[in-house]
């Protein structure tokens, strides 16, 4: 019986890049988030999506089997965290066996600062950070329109089953990476900490 494909650990490894702000002279770094920065990465995530359940994810996240291995990364700027995204372990139920893969989940930037392209900095780390620990592929819930340009595609076009038929098709998304093989297709299957926060998909408020 084939085991369950576990992807490499990027604990150890030097994750933090500097990179030059369109907007200012000032120095935006990104890296990985420190154990003590909990409380301001908490609060740039509430301050992103005015939703305080999307703070409680991220963090549940980091507490978590599935957020291990530093896979939060931190925009910082003159000392203070100004943008977070969160990768974390979940799993694909392919034909051939069970192959951890990562979510991409949550993603912001505070408000004075979006739309100068830190996000998409943010993102690009995360994909980078990704192929280096062995990652086959990265999912995500989000605008098609956004996540198309870095690499992002509808993922029942692969293949992919997605968790919860909640989920609208176009926003079920998915970058396949360097250790992906073809073999890899069946059905996301989430950790559960996005169960247990009520954070898969779109509810019905008239159902």
């Amino acid at each position: 019986m084939d085991t369950p494909r576990k992807l490499n650990t990027v604990s150890g490894m030097s994750s933090s890049e500097v990179e030059p702000s369109p907007a200012r002279t000032d120095i935006v770094t990104i890296r990985t988030q420190r154990i003590d920065e909990r409380a301001e990465a908490r609060d740039v995530i509430t301050r992103s999506f005015g939703r305080v359940v999307v703070a409680d994810l991220a963090e549940a996240l980091q507490d978590a089997p599935a957020g291990v291995d530093g896979l939060s990364f931190v925009a910082e700027l003159g000392g203070y965290l100004i943008g977070h995204v969160q990768l974390s372990k979940s799993w694909l139920d392919a034909p051939k066996r069970l192959v951890e893969v990562l979510v991409l989940s949550p993603l912001g930037v505070v408000p004075e600062f979006q739309r100068r392209g830190i996000g998409g900095r943010l993102v690009n780390h995360a994909l980078r950070q990704a192929a280096r620990m062995g990652a086959p592929m990265i999912f995500l819930e989000g605008s098609p329109h956004y996540y198309q340009r870095f690499g992002f595609e509808t993922a029942s076009r692969r293949g992919f089953t997605a968790p919860s038929v909640r989920i609208p098709d176009a926003a079920f998304q998915v970058v396949v990476l360097p250790s992906h093989e073809p073999w890899m297709t069946g059905a996301l299957v989430y950790a559960e900490v996005f169960w247990a926060l009520d954070c898969v998909g779109l509810r019905d408020p008239n159902a």
